[in-house]
């Protein structure tokens, strides 16, 4: 189980919610401020991937996500 923080974790939501752009992400979900590196974080860790254009969560996003609901 990969233990994600809030943030991620609304990210991730964000991201399964619907079809998700690149651009799109980025623009929403880009950071100045390197203590909320979101999408940094879930791309380097893995939970999401760029994939034609749009973003996707990976295996490990989706199960990310699902333990998150879990504890809930």
């Amino acid at each position: 189980m990969q233990t994600v923080t809030a943030p991620t974790a609304q990210f991730l939501a964000w991201v399964d919610e619907q079809p998700r752009g690149y651009s799109e992400t980025i623009e929403v979900w880009r950071t100045s401020c390197p203590r909320l590196a979101i999408w940094e974080d879930a791309l380097a860790g893995g939970l999401v991937r760029a994939e034609r254009g749009a973003v996707v969560l990976t295996a490990a996003g989706r199960q990310a996500l699902a333990d998150q609901a879990y504890v809930r």
